[in-house]
């Protein structure tokens, strides 16, 4: 019944910004906008590998609450380590890489709107792995 994960949308405060974050520094791909009949763009999707894309729309996001649903964007890289110096390299505030609870590693950074984002690498004894091979 359900594929895979098809799209993730964010409203951003500032949709350049968010833009040049997550195409510039992060890699993700343009794949299309969104533009009104003035011709001004006021959404955009980019392309997270696979079939799985970001949406973002320009807005005014909600403050964010201790207990709200959204907690972090997950995002599977190569090799967690090599990214987090290449993001370090690149001016980007990034935690130390660390081993998770399910085995895999993660290390932590957030988007221009504060948004939780995590760099996820799984290894040979990922809890995941009879999914990911």
């Amino acid at each position: 019944m359900i594929k895979a994960l098809a799209h993730v949308c964010f409203t951003v405060s500032d949709l350049e910004a968010s833009i040049a974050f997550y195409q510039e520094t992060l890699g993700l791909t343009h794949a299309f906008d969104f533009v009104n009949d003035e011709g001004k763009r006021y959404g955009v999707y980019l392309h997270m590998g696979g079939r799985s894309f970001l949406e973002m729309f320009q807005g005014e996001p909600a403050e964010r609450a201790e207990k709200q649903s959204y907690a972090h964007l997950c995002l599977e890289v190569d090799d967690v380590a090599a990214t987090v110096e290449d993001l370090r390299g690149k001016g980007i505030e990034v935690k130390d890489a660390v081993l998770g609870g399910d085995q895999s590693w993660q290390a932590w950074l957030a988007d221009p709107d504060g948004n939780p984002i995590e760099l996820h690498g799984y290894t040979a004894e990922s809890m995941q792995g009879p999914w990911v091979k």
